[in-house]
């Protein structure tokens, strides 16, 4: 992150923690040795900041310390090391040096490459912390995984972003985006990744974590974050482990009647595959980080208000850095084995079979489409009017790259719908997109809501800002009502 070479080294931030008089506190690492702590013991001074080490390897010790948790590489797990930690050195130093002391306890859970390299190599660590003496605690906790190929490069990586957890928590918790940089120092996104962070505490009173979840996407440290319909940031893995997973794409400014009936169309569907009955499912709202920077620059109030809203009317939301889809498959392909459908419009569909997006790829479209749909990958396409699918074509905003597929595309009676079945693509392809969909990797959307077709985002937005309330037709009630309550997308500014 950065410029590496102006960076503090990871030994001069402990020594830097050693040498502040006040900190002082407790290391406890279970699963991958002690790697925090020996950072601290090595950088020198560490009699000045750590009161005690601990590492109950054994789960009949750890379980006798800290209680029974269902995981031991788990959220709950760190939560009971943070509980107990902190509790015994209130009681026990509190009363001789609370009054001088800033008191801290750091915890990691970490399940590093066994000796087969079979697991998943991934970890829970969090800092527990006093801003001043006998104040109240702050906290933040995030979960890395860890890509090292070598478990002792894993462990040396753990021992570095833990130091610059720990660092970060003192002196960049007033400059919450630094934090968030500063976590790869002297580390590359290559060797840690960071998929989850939440801040908690008097200490972060006004940070949203949704927004800090972003910067971790926006900043190079993951590619995707998640967000449950409470807007609570959730950790991807725990979500999706073993699921089938139906996700729709989408802008979502705002959320609309037919991004709705799309996905609880899809979903209908993609629950009576023979593949999916009697599985858990977990459907989800996706937003690419390209379409909230499509105005150049990240606007924090209009993201927030696409998940507040998608929140509102019961949705998990996915932030994913995934421009193309097989990127995104591929991404749930590392949590679970089961059955992915996507949900998307005709708009998407013939993007999917631009050429123009894989020219980076050896393979070209049909190494993308080997990507996109190994290992049960369904798409559900959703109509769209004739006269709606004219208007992307004259306007450029979807091409199928060939002229006569797009003459052919006008001569349709107005009244048609543009399905999967009679959409044109490009010569070259057709016989690839008709393979695709007589074996069912690209399906229709049945049971749609045919009087909604005309229904678009952009077109809602304009009568938002034009004072025409019409709008509030194409919405879902419950939008209605939060876009007017919170003034979204320019509602309270303009509105009359």
């Amino acid at each position: 992150m950065g410029d590496q070479k102006n960076l503090l080294t990871t030994q001069r931030k402990a020594l830097t923690i050693n040498l502040d008089e006040p900190k002082y506190g407790t290391f406890a690492e279970i699963g991958a040795g002690q790697e925090v702590a020996r950072v601290f013991f090595q950088a020198g001074g560490a009699s000045g900041t750590v009161a005690k080490t601990i590492s109950a390897y054994d789960m009949t010790f750890s379980d006798a310390i800290y209680g029974k948790a269902p995981r031991y590489v788990s959220h709950e797990r760190l939560g009971l090391m943070l509980d107990h930690e902190y509790r015994l050195l209130d009681e026990r130093l509190g009363a001789t040096r609370g009054d001088r002391t800033t008191f801290f306890v750091f915890a990691d859970t970490v399940a590093a490459r066994n000796y087969k390299g079979t697991n998943e190599a991934h970890g829970w660590m969090g800092v527990r912390f006093q801003t001043e003496p006998r104040g109240p605690t702050s906290e933040i906790i995030l979960h890395v995984r860890m890509w090292d190929k070598e478990n002792v490069l894993q462990q040396d990586a753990l021992g570095i972003v833990g130091t610059n957890l720990v660092y970060g928590a003192f002196y960049y918790r007033d400059d919450p985006r630094k934090f968030i940089q500063s976590l790869l120092d002297n580390l590359s996104s290559e060797r840690i990744e960071v998929d989850m962070l939440r801040f908690s505490g008097p200490a972060f009173a006004s940070v949203d974590n949704r927004l800090m979840s972003l910067h971790l996407v926006q900043f190079g440290l993951t590619n995707a974050v998640m967000f449950g319909p409470s807007g609570e940031v959730l950790q991807p893995s725990e979500v999706l482990h073993n699921k089938a997973i139906l996700v729709e794409r989408g802008s979502f400014r705002p959320v609309t009647h037919v991004n709705v009936d799309m996905l609880n169309c899809a979903t209908a569907q993609f629950v009576q595959e023979p593949l999916v009955k009697g599985k858990s499912v977990v459907v989800l709202m996706e937003i690419t980080m390209n379409n909230l920077l499509a105005a150049g620059q990240l606007d924090p109030q209009d993201f927030l208000s696409r998940v507040d809203l998608l929140g509102d009317i019961g949705f998990t939301v996915l932030i994913s850095n995934y421009s193309e889809y097989f990127r995104l498959t591929s991404y749930f392909r590392r949590y679970t084995k089961e059955m992915i459908g996507v949900a998307m419009g005709i708009n998407n569909l013939l993007e999917i079979f631009n050429e123009k997006y894989y020219e980076n790829l050896e393979g070209g479209i049909l190494e993308s489409f080997g990507r996109l749909f190994r290992h049960s990958v369904r798409l559900y396409i959703y109509p769209m009017r004739q006269e709606a699918y004219d208007y992307y074509l004259s306007t450029g905003q979807t091409s199928t790259g060939d002229e006569s597929a797009n003459r052919q595309a006008h001569s349709f009676a107005a009244n048609v719908l543009i399905t999967a079945k009679n959409v044109q693509v490009i010569d070259h392809l057709r016989n690839l997109y008709n393979h695709l969909l007589e074996n069912h990797y690209i399906d229709c959307i049945v049971g749609f809501d045919a009087t909604i077709l005309h229904i678009f985002s952009r077109d809602v937005l304009r009568r938002i800002r034009e004072h025409d309330s019409t709008w509030e037709q194409m919405v879902p009630a419950t939008v209605v009502s939060a876009i007017k309550k919170r003034g979204l997308f320019g509602y309270a500014a303009t509105a009359k």
